[in-house]
């Protein structure tokens, strides 16, 4: 079954970090990475750029209006994501508990609604 796993941080804690500690992040990142594809279950997975350099994009009666930034004002940000395919949720919520970012932020964990 497929899952993203979606990396939800607070930009300003990700760029309080020191040298240090990013080279950490980067280097537990790395060790996930070859963990998850030596499992099988990587499909797919990206780091985002910041919430600054996104344009969101509504429809309405008829118009089409773009916005500069996110759609909602949050603290946390999506910032990449995992498209796993493991045997189940609680495949899934292991592999999110592994997320380096997690002990930073959030990992939502949300099942792809297969169409058929």
């Amino acid at each position: 079954m497929r899952y993203l796993l979606l990396i939800y941080t607070e930009e300003s804690v990700d760029e309080g970090l020191t040298e240090a500690e990013m080279g950490q992040m980067m280097e537990g990142y790395g060790k996930f990475d070859a963990e998850l594809e030596a499992s099988g279950g990587l499909r797919d997975s990206a780091r985002l750029q910041p919430i600054a350099a996104a344009t969101t994009v509504r429809i309405r009666e008829g118009k089409t209006v773009h916005t500069d930034g996110p759609f909602a004002e949050t603290k946390e940000a999506l910032g990449g994501y995992y498209l796993i395919d493991v045997e189940n949720l609680d495949a899934a919520l292991e592999w999110a508990k592994k997320v380096p970012s997690a002990h930073l932020g959030s990992i939502e964990v949300r099942p792809i609604w297969e169409m058929e």
